[in-house]
């Protein structure tokens, strides 16, 4: 099925929180990222608004990508898309891809993309 344009979502709530994206459904999955394992939401530095992925972030604002510092690790920045729970930098990269609170697993090819949003220089 493709997605036709005007059906097209570009956030959701979860715990009251918007999380923007592409096409995004109910757990946070965007056009681009979109298997079980793709449940993630990040908040980005520069807009402070969540997004399911980087390319959505560069899709639907008109600004630079600036990246968390190592130290803002300890700030809440990453969202489970099942269970709305907030985790730090150091919670998710530490997490073994399973959600803290709810045991969802994550995507972890997501860790070829850390760069995008955190400094691990």
């Amino acid at each position: 099925m493709t997605r036709g344009y005007f059906n097209r979502k570009t956030f959701i709530l979860i715990n009251g929180v918007k999380i923007f994206g592409v096409d995004i459904d109910d757990n946070s999955r965007c056009i681009h990222y979109h298997s079980d394992r793709d449940i993630v939401a990040i908040k980005f530095k520069c807009c402070r608004k969540y997004y399911s992925c980087y390319k959505c972030h560069n899709e639907m604002e008109d600004h630079n990508i600036i990246i968390w510092n190592v130290k803002d690790f300890g700030s809440k920045v990453v969202m489970c898309g099942l269970c709305g729970f907030e985790m730090s930098v150091w919670e998710y990269m530490n997490s073994n891809f399973r959600c803290p609170n709810c045991c969802a697993c994550f995507n972890d090819g997501c860790k070829k993309h850390f760069h995008f949003y955190f400094d691990v220089s």
